[in-house]
């Protein structure tokens, strides 16, 4: 019953992020063409955001079917790791589709155009239709992947509503500078948000300790088993943000039988399990042994 129950969880995590990245395809293409008949830039960078949140969502589709892979001859871990790649490009397009935006609305700073704000207004409702629907849609998902990429969708709609209430006041008053002013606005929030990805990303790359995970405290929780004299060569990474990894030496005195050290390491491994740790590695090391590894 678990086990279909998941399933049905897994099915539903790729209908929603699929459902979502057809509405984002779909709606980017009109949003660049509106856009270009507007003469607004603050629309057209807003599309280049969304261009970005299509290929995050179709590279997140594509991510979740081959993560589910299990590990093989050539990929020992298991597929965890490919999700990486849409967040590292995803966060690579945001930051370079807003430069593009910079370039392009710092000069309309000084000489601003005209834009119809009318055609801004359409399409600002049809912005907050799609990517409302599509938050939505994933915000009800459990997995993880539909939590991150909702995230920005949901910044999609908070920047239509930016170029909505824009649209208004446009109505009311010549203010031309207002919409170089906006786009250079929602650049600025993407390249932030986009910097925060690809930091969150390289981490995990660089196989640095996961913030969610306190060395220090499992360290001494396995110096306080009984028998264990000391750890040293700790390692803990994360795989995919997720699905963390722990290798470690134990010492244990010279003269243990092989039942107490059995005990010894199946208490380890349920510190190890307790602190949301999936994947372990323990070498059992007598007082008196020679470690081989450099700088131990």
């Amino acid at each position: 019953m678990g086990s279909h129950h998941n399933k049905e969880n897994k099915n539903s995590s790729l209908s929603n992020i699929k459902t979502a990245f057809l509405l984002n395809f779909f709606f980017t293409i009109i949003e660049f063409a509106g856009g270009i008949f507007t003469n607004s830039i603050a629309i057209i960078s807003d599309a280049i955001h969304d261009l970005g949140d299509t290929l995050a969502l179709g590279l997140s589709y594509f991510m979740e079917k081959l993560s589910r892979k299990k590990r093989d001859a050539k990929y020992t871990y298991g597929y965890k790791r490919f999700s990486l790649l849409s967040a590292l490009v995803n966060s690579v397009v945001l930051v370079t589709g807003s430069i593009i935006v910079f370039t392009e609305a710092i000069p309309r700073l000084f000489n601003p155009p005209e834009v119809n704000e009318k055609g801004m207004f359409i399409l600002a409702i049809l912005g907050i239709l799609f990517n409302g629907i599509a938050y939505l849609r994933l915000k009800k998902g459990d997995s993880l992947n539909e939590k991150a990429v909702s995230l920005h969708i949901l910044e999609d709609t908070v920047g239509w509503i930016i170029i909505l209430l824009g649209s208004i006041f446009l109505f009311f008053f010549d203010f031309r500078y207002l919409d170089p002013i906006m786009s250079i606005v929602l650049a600025v929030i993407i390249i932030i948000n986009g910097f925060k990805i690809f930091k969150k990303t390289y981490k995990i790359f660089l196989q640095s300790i996961p913030d969610a995970i306190d060395v220090n405290k499992i360290e001494k929780e396995i110096l306080s088993v009984k028998g264990v004299l000391s750890i040293h060569d700790t390692h803990i990474w994360t795989l995919d943000g997720n699905y963390f990894v722990f290798t470690s030496h134990v010492v244990i005195p010279e003269k243990v039988s092989v039942q107490k050290l059995t005990e010894i390491k199946c208490k380890v491994k349920d510190i190890i399990i307790k602190n949301n740790i999936e994947h372990e590695t323990i070498e059992m090391e007598r007082e008196n042994e020679d470690c081989k590894l450099k700088n131990c």
